[in-house]
């Protein structure tokens, strides 16, 4: 088969892509090859947080790019996230999307001292729009126990991830992508994606498989695949949201080292998510999404703490998700016009908008149109390797390790932030 351009991936990036390159290019005939179903990565398995967050933070790239360049890449993501609104409104896509903002809230001595120190790094940037919340204010929008304090900004918005995915899905087709699912890629070559069922050949090639990039030849240390797991309960009785509140739709985080992440979903549940057991020896990855009861236990026991009202709250729903994690902990998008290669990914979890903004600049670079997006500081990035096994694997153990005994620690009263969790931010080379 040939192609204009061949995708390979029906997640948000690939999906993205396709989308806006058949707007721009209607002509163009565009395959997208999927291994099990649109969205079955991390598309369909994530927390549903749509948020401006440049992945790795924007400190990095301030000595290679500068501050300018920078700015324009927070204003980037920050329009993204009403891309993202937009689209699915005009196309009609249903994803319980609601604009409430994100909330991340401390609940002791050492999360309010980093709560604080965020809070004063972000208002240094313009667009960041956050707010410091004191413990009353807090509570006042979400009832976190033992709430010492919290920060929000507008810039996020709450959606159901998989029904976002599906809706894409539709829509492309819709517009004449050819999407072929059950249909793995055993290997990307130069103009050409290997699968079972034969070879595509094409102008140029995407890679968009995030979490799985690493099953790939030649590209088993590229990213690393990370696990990510959530559960969501039961619809929670009147009584309970009574005394949660949580009625702005805003999504949760915290300033725990191995933190969590939550949004109260359109039909009434909690929905928590957090690490479980980061990563696989030899960068494999778990094909069904399978939960270990012991990461169940450990979401469940940050619900109840969190939400004492949930404690005779059922749990109807457990899933894991993999997603792609460089080196440097940051993402890229890039294309390598003489071998017919483009790629994006790595976005260690804030991939639900910045999948939409790669989606948006790959086109552009596939189509030679020089923009303000084919310049911002991620185009063309690139990043070394991650060690060998067993290296990687004691290293990622030993850092999430390292920031739950932290967290313990300080929540037992330590009154600082724990060196164990310092130690890990420098060996991590980014944080965590």
């Amino acid at each position: 088969m040939t192609a204009d351009v061949c995708i390979v991936g029906a997640g948000f990036t690939g999906l993205w892509t396709a989308y806006y390159l058949k707007r721009a290019a209607p002509h163009l005939r565009i395959v997208v090859l999927e291994q099990r179903f649109a969205g079955y990565g991390a598309s369909g398995r994530n927390g549903g947080w749509l948020t401006n967050a440049i992945t790795g933070g924007r400190e990095q790239y301030v000595a290679g790019h500068g501050r300018e360049a920078v700015a324009a890449f927070q204003a980037a993501m920050n329009a993204t996230v009403d891309e993202v609104v937009r689209v699915a409104s005009a196309e009609g896509i249903d994803a319980d999307i609601r604009i409430g903002g994100e909330f991340t809230v401390a609940y002791n001595a050492p999360q309010q001292r980093r709560l604080e120190a965020a809070a004063l790094a972000e208002g240094a940037w313009a667009g960041t729009d956050v707010r410091l919340l004191d413990a009353g204010e807090a509570t006042a929008r979400i009832n976190v126990a033992g709430t010492t304090g919290a920060m929000w900004h507008p810039h996020c918005a709450r959606v159901h991830p998989a029904k976002l995915v599906a809706g894409l899905a539709r829509v492309v087709e819709a517009l004449g992508v050819e999407l072929y699912e059950d249909t793995a890629v055993t290997e990307i070559l130069p103009r050409h994606a290997v699968t079972a069922r034969g070879t595509v050949t094409a102008d140029v090639v995407v890679r968009a498989t995030e979490g799985f990039t690493a099953a790939l030849p030649g590209l088993h240390r590229a990213w690393l695949p990370m696990n990510s797991s959530l559960i969501a309960t039961a619809p929670l009785p009147d009584s309970a949201w009574a005394d949660i509140r949580w009625q702005g739709g805003e999504v949760l985080g915290d300033m725990a080292h191995a933190y969590m992440y939550a949004q109260r979903t359109a039909d009434g549940r909690i929905a928590i998510g957090g690490r479980g057991v980061p990563y696989r020896f030899g960068s494999r990855t778990d094909s069904d999404g399978a939960t270990q009861a012991a990461t169940v236990a450990q979401l469940r026991e940050v619900l109840h703490r969190f939400f004492p009202s949930t404690a005779d709250v059922a749990i109807e729903h457990v899933w894991s998700g993999v997603l792609g994690v460089p080196r440097d902990w940051a993402a890229t998008v890039g294309l390598d016009r003489a071998a017919g290669l483009a790629w994006a990914g790595g976005y260690v979890g804030t991939g639900v908008t910045a999948t939409n903004l790669a989606g948006r600049t790959l086109t552009d670079l596939i189509l030679g149109h020089d923009t303000e997006l084919v310049a911002l500081p991620w185009v063309g990035h690139r990043v070394r390797n991650w060690e060998v096994e067993p290296l990687r694997w004691i290293a990622v153990q030993s850092l999430y390790g390292a920031y739950r005994a932290a967290d313990r620690a300080e929540q037992r009263g330590r009154v600082t932030t724990s060196p164990l969790a310092s130690l890990a931010d420098r060996v991590s080379g980014r944080g965590h």
